[in-house]
């Protein structure tokens, strides 16, 4: 399987596992170890990007005093308040 900036995350983990599975085993001649390994770290960065994507996404929900919801970023910022 290729990667492409198309592949879903879940896609993604799921070659990086197989990449893993490959590269423990042993069986692979060099060249081929060597490629797996040049996929397997565009995986990650993938991967990484996909979670830094998604965490900015993150809304956390708390209640004030008053019991309206307010959403809050991860890094605690008020952003709009919903009741």
């Amino acid at each position: 399987m290729k990667m492409d900036e198309t592949m879903t995350f879940e896609a993604a983990m799921a070659r990086l596992e197989e990449i893993v599975r490959l590269l423990e085993s042993g069986n692979a001649p060099l060249d081929v170890s060597l490629s797996l390994y040049e996929e397997g770290v565009a995986l990650v960065r993938l991967c990484n990007t996909r979670l830094d994507n998604a965490e900015q996404r993150v809304k956390i929900l708390t209640f004030a005093e008053d019991g309206t919801a307010q959403e809050n970023d991860m890094t605690g910022g008020n952003s709009d308040a919903a009741h």
